[in-house]
């Protein structure tokens, strides 16, 4: 399984929101590419960005920053926020991108994602925010009518490989990550699925392993100490 450490990204700055309550924000460090030198120190080879006020706004205010952490680690990288035209996919990996990450889009414009899957195939991954059951957009500010299961029914159907799932309740709380949903989330999907939302131990990391997870994401866990990245790439090899 591949652990990818976040970086949320917020004026130029390591942050991170609690529940995606942007009124709930700490500021982790104000060196981003500095952290993420920090990943690879550690051994990580992949990195999970998301672009805060890109995911609020639909704009790209931190490419700069993305575009050196991109060219200036040895990281597989992934963003997503605020992806929701082509020319932003195409700026983003002109940039050095490996993979990105589309949300909202993906929710309510089914034929920018479907031209994306076509154009850029595996490099084209679909975030899954759950919130009660349902799929929410907007930078969690709203939940639209797809239910999770039938989101990804569709995601399956145009061909997207990966998801990213995150239990919104769970995200930041720092109280464990849903297990049940990522065993259901697996025994459904043959796609990668990417868990994010509340990994906040090295049991979790164990747990979503035996699961035959593709990927987990580490967020505030990493930032307090809860989890020591070393320790987590090891547990989930």
């Amino acid at each position: 399984m591949k652990i990818f450490p976040a970086i949320d990204l917020y004026e130029g700055k390591a942050v991170r929101l609690l529940k995606g309550d942007y009124e709930q924000m700490t500021i982790y460090s104000e060196q981003p590419l500095a952290v993420a030198h920090d990943f690879e120190a550690a051994g990580a080879d992949c990195l999970h960005l998301v672009d805060l006020e890109g995911a609020r706004l639909g704009t790209t205010p931190n490419l700069a920053l993305v575009t050196r952490l991109a060219q200036e680690t040895s990281l597989f990288t992934e963003i997503g926020g605020g992806i929701r035209s082509m020319e932003t996919v195409k700026t983003y990996i002109e940039a050095g991108v490996d993979r990105v990450i589309l949300g909202t889009a993906a929710v309510e414009n089914e034929t920018f994602l479907r031209e994306a899957v076509a154009a850029y195939g595996e490099k084209i991954a679909v975030g899954v925010d759950i919130k009660d059951g349902f799929v929410a957009v907007k930078g969690w500010t709203e939940t639209s009518a797809s239910t999770c299961f039938d989101f990804c029914d569709k995601m399956k159907q145009i061909g997207v490989r990966t998801l990213i799932c995150t239990d919104i309740s769970k995200d930041g709380a720092m109280q464990g990550t849903n297990r049940a949903l990522y065993r259901e989330l697996s025994a459904r999907y043959d796609m990668d699925i990417v868990a994010s939302g509340g990994v906040s131990s090295i049991e979790d990391i164990r747990a979503l392993r035996a699961l035959d997870l593709y990927g987990a994401i580490i967020g505030r866990a990493y930032y307090i100490g809860a989890i020591d990245l070393k320790e987590a790439l090891e547990a989930a090899k």
